[in-house]
Order: structure tokens, then C-alpha cells, then sequence
């Protein structure tokens, strides 16, 4: 997963660094058009997509605006037994701290045996150091060579806000938006919004961005008419405004970080 987009030819360049290490290897693409920079999507995309492959999958993901810092490239390797060849500067915050997905060993990226060789540009870790050492990986290689360990508690955390429920309702935020559909997606997770009181059929007073909105809680989108609001549970369990066949971040000019704001039902 990247954020290169697929209109040159750095993607095919990463693969045929991954193949030309390990010709077994099969790649699957998550996805290449994560926001340019934008660490927090990728990190939604990650923690969303890593349960549904298998216990030994590796994931390489280069979203990377401090590409030739002092930012790590490190591994990372979860109970479960997947890892992570990523740059340390927050895709791993959305993973949880207990629980087999969570992120128990951590190694920095050091080794030249590792990397694409003496050539390292600084701008193209994509090719140079995470293809190559996530084929490594995909080898069998024994990943205590890749580098020194590293403090798991000491990887960058995003400070991605939590949503809050007080006497007056919920204060959250906008957390992203839905492919191309436009469908705004909030830091709200089902149970949280639960404690409000609401169920399906009721209509929701939303503020979202100071405008206030009136939108029917309901299951899926055909249960409104065409072009009409609704308020859903997404597939990934999280609080979702949509607009039926239409796309309500376009119309409303919504972007990610916005507050929103939904009262305790009377």
C-alpha cells in the first residue's frame, strides 16, 4: 500500500524489486491512491484491511513524507504473525496494545543485505529498502538479521482524537471518506454511539461543521430514496453519513478533521 498512485512507474519498479528477490512471491495491492501524505488514512487502511489476510502476510506500506530523515525504516511484527515494513512515523497507530493483532517485536531496517544495495537515493525508499526487505520476509529470511530491535513502546503514535460522550451527547470528528462515493465516516464506533440511545427509524440531529442536519438512522442505502441522507453503520462497525447515490462529502464540502456533534436522544 502507497500512496505513488499508478501513473508511473514506481509501483512496477517496487514489484520487480519484490520478484527479483523472491520469484515465488505473490503481491496483492491494497491499495496506491492512499491521500498523498497523508499518514492517518494510511493507517486507517492498515489496521482495516490487515485482519482479513492470513497469519504470515506481509505488508509493505510507503507512505512516506519524511522520506531521508531521521525517521526509522523499521519491520514490525505482530502476535498474530504478520509484519510491517513500513516507515515508523504512525501507520502502525490504529493497531491495538493487547490482543494477538497487537504489535509485540520491532526491528530497525540497517542491514545493506536487506536493500536494493549501495545505491540508496534519498527519496525512494519505496524501491530501495521496504520492497527489498519485505521480500526478504516473504523469502523466510530470518528477520532478526534485518536489524537492531527496537522499544515497541517507543513507536510513533498518531494523536488521532477519540470521540467523547458527555450530558449533552457526542462530540467526534470527521475520520475519513469513503472511496470514491464521498461517504463521510466518523471516529465513532457503533458501540459509542449506541450509548446515545437512538435505533434504526429514528431521525439523528447531526452538527456536522456547525450546520445542522436531520438524518434517519437506518441500515443499508436503499432503505431512503435516491439523493436522500442517511446515517448507517459501515462495514468496518464505525458511524457513516451518506448521501443515496450521491455524494454527500462533494455537496456539503466535508474534508477529514471536522467536528461533529450529535445530542443524547430525548
Amino acid at each position: 500500500m502507497t500512496d505513488f498512485d499508478v501513473k508511473d512507474d514506481a509501483i512496477g519498479i517496487c514489484k520487480a524489486v519484490m520478484v527479483g528477490i523472491d520469484p515465488a512471491i505473490r503481491i496483492i495491492d491494497i491499495s496506491h491512491q492512499v491521500t498523498p501524505y497523508d499518514i492517518a488514512e494510511g493507517a486507517r487502511f492498515l489496521a482495516g484491511s490487515a485482519p482479513y489476510f492470513p497469519a504470515d502476510a506481509v505488508f509493505v506500506v510507503v507512505i512516506d513524507p519524511g522520506v531521508g530523515s531521521t525517521r526509522k525504516a523499521i519491520i514490525a511484527h505482530s502476535g498474530r504473525g504478520q509484519f510491517f515494513v513500513l516507515p515508523d512515523n504512525g501507520l502502525l497507530t490504529l493497531f491495538p496494545t493487547s490482543g494477538e493483532d497487537q504489535i509485540i517485536e520491532a526491528r530497525e531496517i540497517t542491514n545493506p543485505a536487506w536493500m536494493i544495495g549501495a545505491k540508496l537515493s534519498s527519496t525512494f525508499h519505496g524501491r530501495d529498502i521496504f520492497s527489498p526487505a519485505g521480500a526478504h520476509l516473504a523469502r523466510g529470511d530470518d528477520w532478526t538479521q534485518a536489524g537492531p530491535d527496537l522499544d515497541v513502546t517507543k513507536l510513533v503514535r498518531l494523536n488521532i482524537p477519540v470521540p467523547t460522550v458527555d450530558d449533552t451527547g457526542l462530540h467526534a470528528q470527521v475520520l475519513g471518506l469513503d472511496g470514491p462515493f464521498g461517504n463521510v465516516i466518523l471516529n465513532v464506533a457503533s458501540e459509542t454511539f449506541a450509548k446515545l440511545g437512538y435505533h434504526l427509524g429514528d431521525p439523528v440531529p447531526v452538527t456536522l461543521d456547525n450546520h445542522p442536519y436531520l438524518i434517519p438512522f437506518v441500515k443499508t442505502f436503499s432503505d431512503v430514496p435516491v439523493g436522500s441522507l442517511l446515517l448507517y453503520i459501515d462495514s468496518r462497525g464505525r458511524v457513516a453519513l451518506s448521501l443515496n447515490q450521491r455524494n454527500f462529502a462533494e455537496k456539503y464540502h466535508v474534508s477529514p478533521g471536522l467536528a461533529v456533534t450529535i445530542p443524547v436522544k430525548k
